[in-house]
Parts: C-alpha cells; sequence; structure tokens
C-alpha cells in the first residue's frame, strides 16, 4: 500500500496527537521542563520546555521549546494554544538564531570614545549601575524629574517606563509603538467610540473585508492572518486600497491603486454616498450615534466625482466599494489597521474609519468591530505617585490648554526632541533608550543625533548593539524573550461554531540566560536603589512581579507551567451592543479645541517634479530593524530591493536587479545601495521598500549595510495636529544609478 503522507497532513496529526495528552503529565519535578509526546523515546536529554512567548514581533505568539543538553534547538506553537496554535512564523521559528547570535550583547560596556563612534570597555554590573544611578540622580537633583527623557519599546520597557513615569516623575517619554505607529489609531478612535479599537475585527466570520494599506500578510502576526484567511476561506470579500500591489491587494476582489495622502477624501465620498442614497443603517445611527446631522452636513460636499479627482481612482470604482459595503452591511469589517502614521492627516482617516464602522452599523455584530471579553489580569508594577509636571512639554501656559488634546499617552516625540535640543523650555539632559531604536523609528535622523549630542548621559538597554547603542555612554546587555519570565498575555476565542474560550499565558524561560545578561526588573530595580527609590519597589525580581500579576486570578508560575504554560476557561459572548456605547459621529470636544468635529480631509504635499514619493511597510520574513542580523532572516530576505513602476523604469533605464541609491528632497543621500523590483504593481508617482535595513553599527556584522535605510531618507517633519503624532510618508526621492541622478517623469 502507498504509503501517502503530506506534510501538511503529518502536522495537522502530530498537533491532534500532542493535543490528546497533557504535556503537564511529563513534566520533571520543580525543573520547569516536560516532555513533550512528540519526543522520540530513548532522548532523556532532550525536552520540551513549556511557556515560551514570542518577541520576535509584537504579537507574541505562545511557544513551546526543544531543549537539548540545556541548549535550545528548535521553537514550536504551543500545541494547547487557542491563539496561534501549533502555528509560528518564520521569525518565530529564527527566535534560536536570535537567542545565539555571536554578536549579541554580553556584558555590561563603558564608552570609552564618543558618542556617535565609540569605544566600548567591559565593566562590571556594579560599576555599570553605580554610574547609571549617579548620573541619573545628579540630573534629577540638578534639574529635577523632567530633566530626563526616555525612549521605550517592546514588553520589557514597561517596567522602566513605569518608573521613570511613576516614581521618578518625568513626562518626557515617547514610546515608537505610540508615536510613530497606532497611537494617532487609538487616540482617534477614543474621540469616537471612547474605546481603543486595536485590531478587534471578527474577520473570520465577516462577509466584507475593507483595508486601507494594511500589509497583513506581510506583517503575520499569526493568528490575526489566520482569522483573516478563515473569512476569506468563508467567502468574504475583500476590498483594498493600497498604492501598491500588496499581499493583501493580490487577494483582493477590488483592488483601489489610491494616490498617497488621500485616504481621508475616499473615505468621506463613500460615506457621503451611503448617506445621500439612504443606504447606511438608519436604526444603529438613530440609537447609537451622537451628531448625524452635523457629519452629513460637513461631509456632503464629497462626491464621489470630486474624490476620484483628488485620488486619483475611478469614481464608479468607489460607488462599486460602497454599494458592496452597504449590501452586506452591518456584517463587514473595517480594519482600523495597525502601523497607520503616515502623512500627519492620519487622526482624521482613522476618525473616518471609525465613524464608517458606525454608519454601516457595523459595531458589536458578527463580521464586524467585536472587542473581545478578555480576562481581566492585575498588572503589577511600580504605584504611581502624583507629580507636579510644571513644565508639561504637550501644555500651552499662556492658554492653559493641550497643543495636542488627544496625543497618546507620553510626549509627542518632537516636543521631547525641541526641548532637548534648544534647552528650552527647560534643559533635558539624560536620555534612557530601553529597547526601542530611535535611529530607525523616528524620522530626521540627524536631530536624533543632535538630542544625543546635547545629553550628558545616555543609558541604552538592549538585547543587539543597534544603532542608536552607539550613542550610549553605558550599555547594558539585557536578557531575551527566550530566556525570562515576564510579559502575561491574555485573550480570546470566538466563533459560533466553537465554544467561546480565554486564555492566560505568562512568559517563562526556554532556557537559562547567558554571559551576564539580566532582566528588566533586576536592572531597574538596582538603579531605583540608587537613585534613592529602594522603598518603593514592589516586586524584588521578576518572578515575584509575574506571580503577583497572576495570583489577580488565582494562577501562579507553577500552575500555569503545570497546565502546559497556558490556563484556558470559559469565555463570554462577544457579541450585543452596549447599552451605554455611542458613536460620535461629530465629536464637539474636538471642535471646541478648534479641530474639525467631523472627519475632514486635509491634504498633504505634492510630489515634486521629477521625484517619487518614497513608501515603505514591513517584510514578511523582517520585523523592522530589530530582525536584521539574524542569519536565517537575513538569508531569506538580505536587502530590500525599490518597487519601481515598469512604465517608469522604462523611461528612465532601469530594469529589474539594477543597482541603485536614493537622493531625497532636501539633499540627503544614502549611504548603501540596493536593487531594482519593476513592476506594474506600484503607482507610477511611487516607490516603495521594505523598511529596517541599512544598519551602520559594524557590531551587527550580519546586517551591516544590508540594503537602505529607508529612515535615513526621512527627513522631513510632518506632525499630526490632533495628536501630535509623526507622519512618516511624506519625503519625495530620486533613484541614482552609476553615479547619475534619474529624475522621475512627471
Amino acid at each position: 500500500m502507498a504509503f501517502n503522507l503530506t506534510r501538511r497532513k503529518f502536522l495537522k496529526t502530530a498537533s491532534l496527537v500532542a493535543a490528546t495528552i497533557p504535556l503537564s503529565k511529563v513534566v520533571s519535578a520543580n525543573s520547569g521542563v516536560s516532555r513533550s509526546a512528540l519526543d522520540a523515546k530513548g532522548t532523556a536529554d532532550d525536552k520540551t520546555v513549556v511557556g515560551g512567548i514570542c518577541e520576535m514581533c509584537f504579537w507574541r505568539c505562545q511557544l513551546v521549546g526543544k531543549v537539548r543538553d540545556g541548549r535550545l534547538m528548535k521553537i514550536e506553537g504551543n500545541p494547547k494554544s487557542i491563539d496561534n496554535g501549533t502555528s509560528i512564523c518564520a521569525r518565530g521559528n529564527a527566535g534560536v538564531k536570535l537567542l545565539y547570535d555571536v554578536d549579541r550583547l554580553k556584558y555590561p560596556l563603558k564608552n570609552v570614545g564618543k558618542r556617535g563612534a565609540p569605544r566600548w570597555k567591559r565593566i562590571s554590573w556594579k560599576e555599570a549601575l553605580d554610574e547609571c544611578g549617579s548620573k541619573l540622580k545628579s540630573t534629577v537633583d540638578e534639574y529635577g524629574a523632567h530633566g530626563i527623557c526616555v525612549f521605550p519599546h517592546g514588553a520589557s520597557a514597561k517596567y522602566p517606563m513605569h518608573y521613570f513615569e511613576r516614581v521618578v516623575g518625568t513626562h518626557n517619554v515617547s514610546e515608537a509603538s505610540f508615536f510613530q505607529c497606532r497611537g494617532v489609531r487609538d487616540t482617534a478612535y477614543v474621540a469616537t467610540i471612547s474605546k481603543s479599537p486595536d485590531e478587534k475585527v471578527d474577520m473570520a466570520n465577516t462577509r466584507v473585508l475593507f483595508f486601507i494599506g494594511d500589509h497583513l500578510g506581510e506583517n503575520i502576526h499569526v493568528s490575526h492572518i489566520k482569522q483573516y484567511i478563515q473569512g476569506l476561506q468563508n467567502g468574504a470579500k475583500l476590498i483594498v486600497a493600497d498604492p501598491r500591489y500588496s499581499a493583501s491587494a493580490a487577494k483582493s476582489d477590488i483592488w483601489v491603486q489610491i494616490k498617497p495622502g488621500t485616504d481621508t477624501a475616499y473615505l468621506l465620498a463613500i460615506m457621503n454616498y451611503l448617506v445621500q442614497n439612504n443606504k447606511y443603517n438608519k436604526e444603529f445611527v438613530e440609537e447609537y450615534t451622537d451628531g448625524f446631522e452635523e457629519f452629513s452636513e460637513a461631509i456632503k460636499g464629497w462626491s464621489l466625482e470630486k474624490a476620484a479627482k483628488e485620488c486619483d481612482i475611478p469614481a464608479e470604482q468607489i460607488k462599486e466599494v460602497a454599494d458592496l459595503l452597504a449590501s452586506n452591511a452591518p456584517n463587514v469589517a473595517i480594519h482600523p489597521g495597525r502601523h497607520v502614521s503616515w502623512h500627519g492627516n492620519d487622526f482624521q482617516r482613522e476618525r473616518a474609519l471609525a465613524c464608517l464602522t458606525g454608519i454601516l452599523g457595523a459595531y458589536y455584530v458578527k463580521g464586524g468591530w467585536v472587542p473581545p471579553k478578555s480576562p481581566k489580569v492585575t498588572s503589577v508594577t511600580w504605584l504611581k505617585e502624583d507629580h507636579d509636571h510644571e513644565f508639561d512639554l504637550n501644555m500651552d501656559h499662556e492658554e492653559d490648554e493641550k497643543l495636542y488634546p488627544y496625543s497618546p499617552p507620553g510626549t509627542p516625540t518632537e516636543l521631547i526632541r525641541d526641548c532637548a535640543i534648544t534647552g528650552k523650555p527647560y534643559p533635558i539632559k539624560s536620555c534612557v533608550v530601553w529597547g526601542q531604536n530611535p535611529m530607525k523609528t523616528i524620522p530626521n535622523q540627524q536631530k536624533m543625533k543632535d538630542l544625543f549630542t546635547a545629553m550628558d548621559f545616555v543609558l541604552c538597554v538592549d538585547v543587539m548593539p543597534t544603532d542608536v547603542t552607539a550613542w550610549a555612554d553605558i550599555l547594558l546587555p539585557e536578557s531575551s524573550y527566550l530566556e525570562r519570565y515576564g510579559y502575561i498575555k491574555k485573550g480570546t476565542q470566538w466563533d459560533l461554531s466553537k465554544q467561546h474560550q480565554q486564555y492566560i499565558s505568562a512568559r517563562m524561560p526556554l532556557v537559562a540566560p547567558m554571559f551576564e545578561r539580566k532582566d528588566q526588573v533586576y536592572i531597574c530595580n538596582e538603579i531605583a536603589k540608587r537613585m534613592g527609590h529602594a522603598e518603593k519597589i514592589q516586586s524584588k525580581t521578576i518572578e515575584e512581579m509575574v506571580d503577583k500579576s497572576l495570583a489577580s486570578v488565582n494562577l501562579s508560575i507553577e500552575k500555569l507551567r503545570a497546565e502546559d504554560g497556558i490556563h484556558i476557561q470559559p469565555g463570554m459572548d462577544p457579541y450585543g451592543v452596549p447599552d451605554e456605547f455611542e458613536v460620535l459621529l461629530f465629536n464637539e470636544d474636538l471642535a471646541d479645541f478648534g479641530h474639525p468635529g467631523a472627519p475632514t480631509y486635509i491634504p498633504v504635499p505634492q510630489t515634486p517634479d521629477g521625484f517619487a514619493r518614497l513608501l515603505y511597510g514591513r517584510a514578511p520574513v523582517h520585523t523592522f530593524n530589530r530582525s536584521q542580523n539574524n542569519v536565517w532572516l537575513n538569508n531569506a530576505m538580505p536587502d530590500n530591493p525599490v518597487w519601481v513602476n515598469d512604465e517608469v523604469a522604462a523611461k528612465i533605464g532601469l530594469v529589474d536587479g539594477d543597482t541603485v541609491g536614493f537622493i531625497n528632497s532636501e539633499g540627503v543621500k544614502s549611504t548603501t545601495t540596493t536593487t531594482v523590483k519593476v513592476t506594474a504593481g506600484i503607482r507610477k508617482d511611487c516607490v516603495y521598500m521594505y523598511h529596517g535595513y541599512g544598519t551602520v553599527n559594524p557590531l551587527m556584522s550580519i546586517g551591516v549595510n544590508a540594503g537602505v535605510d529607508d529612515t535615513s531618507l526621512i527627513t522631513k517633519i510632518a506632525v499630526d495636529p490632533e495628536s501630535g503624532c509623526h507622519g512618516m510618508r511624506n519625503n519625495f526621492v530620486k533613484l541614482i544609478k552609476n553615479g547619475k541622478v534619474l529624475d522621475i517623469p512627471a
């Protein structure tokens, strides 16, 4: 008989087998490691360790590790997971190569050279912590808490960020995930529905998926992608508006090749068409919205023809999209996006998405926007103290009003940078960078260099020697997500064909940390002691912090480990609009602040003659810059080819595979080159590349000088007027081939 077993069938069968035998049945006593049902017999030194939570991106899939003699050999999805299941992406698999990257930071280092061109000296933890505590305390003593600025990012940065905010008392905190990514989305939805949207769309059960610039299929957030694909498999129609033929556009029923920066005009025309033709959800609008009349009046000028001209797309296509949404409402998923800081008019676009969801009645219904009812786990961290923020950078002290009334938590990055560089309205003299690489996350790299130059002291804490670490005075090595306890992940799964379930998991180490790497609680606590805050420490160790949080739901690290790293409990039906829910189609508070009360289109700068707009996005096997030094991932995608429209390429003499550099409209040239990808899948007035390449730190021996650093070419500052978040796609470039600058034809 033929043995017909495909790899897919094998993995499916293996997962089912693993699910039938609880891993906890073979846990070694007090060891934290267990034998999986899939382990080969007779391999006593091969163990499956439960409790891993990935951090190769910020979706944080649940993991198990295959460990041999204390060395991690392989990473897999946890078979018990109802989130990502046994699936993990290429980046998740490659976490092994992050763990054992020879370039990883190993010891505390002191810069005995100069910032930007360091010479590193290995020092002891005591010497490093003593200097950090002394320098930071001196700054506070001389200038006040606002003499410190903090650039945090990632799960491990939350604990020190809360320390500097709540105990030390500085408000000069800029988290890239807010001010250069999703913060403008969150604040716009809060201004509309009083809730952050996250990615709470019921894609698996929807009838229509509506994306504007979403890179689903290229960001590879596993459980999110699985829901997206399930929706398509169930017959959902897909609408994608994107200047580029993205992975999502390739699966779409309608691809709208929209002109960058005009998305809000497109949305206003859709909504006006629905209102004028009575195709909106009248019952929902009457019961759950406020300001419909003012909203309708504000958008009535946006005809299909006007938007078509502004967006450079057919009017008939806008009508087709609107009719498809209307005929399938309310079971439509208007995706709010994730990395949405594009042009500096993004608050209005996100408001428009939230309002479109409202007039379609697509909140809290099957296939619409549905916030999951997740378990409530108490976060144990630093207690918040009252601080007199006399010098709040976000306040206009003459008017006693916020400069950016819908700013995300923290302080807008540009306000911090200007203050630090000029010393006005007060000096900022110390900088803490924890897990963020501001040289790659924030526009205008020269301003970041100017900020670091103006500091008396710079501390960086990281896993890898990223570009920003070259500007540190003290560089501390943090243990990776595979070597520490920490992040608690909780969530829910719902499906009308299945029982609703909730889950709780906590990050547990798959292997012990090597060299002299330490976790965030140890590092931050030791700095706090030296700054005079020992009595304010709430958790002496990271394990204690996790256990205290888990105790709020009657769990502990040991209980979770006994449950294979994931606790599952019955969930709740998430459908049904709450009585108090309201959609502010017209927001009077916004109008009082001097901003449009209804979503409004704000034009962006047009492309200058001879240039193309620079667009960038996510790569399916990289997480921006943080994975560029990973050997496996670098081998899969070693550089970031620039997408050039085929007709444009023919006119300027480019062919597929040509080597090119860049110069932007401010005269800044790229220091490296990349190759050309000639394609019809990009607008003629744009070029596109993946973000995160072009590392300049030679300590990153794999990623250094690989591809082009798109951020180095993003020099124009565009700030969203409501939120203070950066716009990141308002720069224009020409290509350089063999030393010759090529003009892009109009």
